[in-house]
């Protein structure tokens, strides 16, 4: 159903693989990035075929060079974009008059690649997190321009950045495309249930980064973004922790720039991507 390739990003997590179990319950094709020591207790967990082997382990630096391997896979197999996912998405949703409907992971991966396509300079583009969806809030609607995008992203291969920090990787990069002019689209229309690492899950960034000095690793988190970014980023006290803070709006008012070679006429007529809502018993 994905036109472009999906890469999850995972270490310590074989024994609940999240994002994994989502994707081939609905049918997706996908590779998990693991290092190579926890590459047999993926593949017995998932199967071979889905798991890809890093060149490098422990680095200590985070997730990024995980995801700019799985960038580089995707150039090399001669792709335009493709996707990265955190591997803690359990449910992908259709938003509809409020109501938030479970749907097939592969139905919301089309819808998002088609409308991306349509667009000359969209550098990223992804999903929302269902709780963030409000009736009111600045996401209820359809998507949102030039924000940040997190955890199930699509990205274009033809741009020159990369992901590059220990902390805040995500919205450095999308920081990156907005910089210099690109935009970036979060969906509301559909949006991605996860788990939360920080209190049910062990592995990832929650152990190898946070494990230890948890208040002062949260001030060096939203610090570090800051010395990159001192125009646009700024850290606060927010939720009762340090916390970065960028006016995405403030900074970002560029506009999307429609593909001359897209059929803006068939958008008069509603596709629905065969969905259907019915009634599931509880």
């Amino acid at each position: 159903m994905n036109k472009y390739p999906i890469y999850i990003v995972s270490k310590g997590r074989w024994e609940n693989p999240v994002t994994a179990k989502r994707f081939i319950k609905d049918g997706l094709d996908f590779k998990v990035l693991v290092e190579p020591q926890e590459y047999d207790n993926y593949c017995n967990s998932l199967g071979e075929k889905y798991i890809l082997k890093l060149p490098f382990s422990n680095l200590g630096v985070g997730s990024y060079p995980a995801r700019n391997y799985g960038w580089e896979h995707s150039i090399q197999n001669g792709h335009k974009r493709h996707w990265m996912f955190d591997d803690n998405i359990y449910k992908f949703r259709r938003v509809v008059k409020g109501k938030k409907i479970p749907c097939n992971a592969g139905i919301a991966i089309k819808v998002a690649e088609d409308f991306t396509d349509r667009y000359l300079n969209i550098g990223i583009s992804g999903f929302n997190y269902s709780t963030f969806v409000v009736r009111g809030s600045s996401d209820d609607k359809p998507f949102r321009l030039n924000c940040h995008v997190y955890s199930a992203m699509l990205m274009s291969n033809e741009m020159p950045f990369r992901w590059r920090l220990k902390y805040n990787e995500d919205v450095d990069l999308c920081l990156q495309a907005l910089h210099n002019k690109l935009c970036t689209v979060l969906f509301s229309a559909f949006t991605v249930d996860k788990v939360s690492t920080v209190a049910k899950m062990k592995g990832g960034n929650q152990t190898e980064l946070y494990k230890d000095n948890a208040f002062e690793k949260k001030v060096l988190k939203s610090k570090s973004l800051q010395e990159v970014w001192p125009q646009y980023a700024e850290t606060k006290m927010r939720y009762g922790r340090p916390h970065h803070w960028v006016s995405w709006k403030k900074y970002f008012k560029h506009p999307l720039i429609r593909s001359p070679f897209f059929d803006w006429e068939s958008l008069k007529k509603v596709n629905e991507y065969g969905m259907k809502k019915v009634k599931m018993k509880k």
